[in-house]
């Protein structure tokens, strides 16, 4: 059986010098499912994707597993999909520009999780609305296909845009909690 990790993180002032992030996460295996959510000021919206696949990870109580993540983050997605982490390593933590990659803490704790497991990441265009009438679900489903391939049909796709709308509400909540 596959788990499936739908995460996002939120932050609301992101390019201001305080502000207040938050990550979501649903867990699904099966016909069981677990969410869970957290914040953390004066951050950034990259951390909080890269703490919600984390937290998301570090839930889970053994290894082994086949899991696919799901995420609007292309900045998580394409590090796993293109394997940008095989260079930084191998560079001592530098990027293509030769400039330190940004939240190496926070890669150096997710690749460990990864490595527990057998982990494929997927890109997913975040905030698509399926219930309006203006959504072209047909060309969602289409762009996401071309993303991830075309091993997900039309009913799995729905239900992946819900679950990652429903992450992006718990980054929320998270959010919402630490608010003053």
């Amino acid at each position: 059986m596959i788990l499936r990790i739908y995460s996002d993180g939120a932050c609301s002032g992101n390019q201001n010098d305080t502000n207040l992030g938050g990550w979501g996460a649903v867990l699904e295996y099966g016909q069981h499912s677990k969410e869970l959510y957290g914040s953390e000021a004066n951050t950034t919206n990259n951390r909080m994707e890269l703490t919600a696949v984390i937290e998301a990870l570090k839930a889970l109580n053994r290894e082994g597993l086949t899991i696919r993540v799901f995420t609007d983050s292309s900045y998580v997605a394409n590090c796993f999909k293109q394997k940008w982490y095989v260079k930084w390593e191998k560079n001592g933590w530098l990027n293509s520009q030769k400039k330190p990659v940004e939240n190496p803490e926070l890669w150096k704790e997710l690749l460990a999780l990864v490595r527990r497991h057998e982990v494929t990441f997927y890109q997913v265009k975040g905030h698509v609305n399926l219930s309006s009438p203006n959504t072209n679900v047909d060309k969602h489903y289409q762009s996401f296909c071309k993303l991830n391939g075309p091993s997900f049909d039309l009913e799995d796709f729905r239900h992946i845009i819900e679950m990652n709308n429903r992450a992006d509400a718990l980054a929320n909540i998270g959010i919402d909690e630490i608010r003053p």
